[in-house]
């Protein structure tokens, strides 16, 4: 099992269209229902600044995330969206509550 943190702050005119991008997986993981994946996105306050949050549980450690034709559009000009570029950080747990579970 992987847990990935991303955090990026995108440029003024481009919040709109990230989040767009953003609800565009979300549909499409609806549809798809891709076995060993959670996933949550946010935005702070500020409505640039972007947390993405990935629980990668498949056998194997691929990510179902990557494989989606929506999440690969959300990648694909992400760096001229942003003011501050994608940082993505591993997380090790400590102890969850509820977090993670159904």
């Amino acid at each position: 099992m992987k847990r990935v943190l991303v955090q990026y702050k995108v440029k003024e005119d481009k919040a709109e269209e990230n989040i767009n991008f953003i609800k565009k997986v979300f549909d499409e993981l609806k549809v798809n229902s891709p076995a060993g994946l959670r996933y949550a996105s946010f935005h702070q306050p500020d409505k640039l600044s972007f947390i993405h949050i990935a629980s990668i549980e498949t056998d194997d450690g691929t990510n179902p995330l990557s494989e989606l034709p929506a999440f690969k559009e959300f990648q694909k000009e992400i760096k001229d969206r942003c003011e501050i570029p994608p940082q993505a950080v591993e997380l090790h747990e400590i102890g969850s509550y509820n977090f993670f579970n159904d």
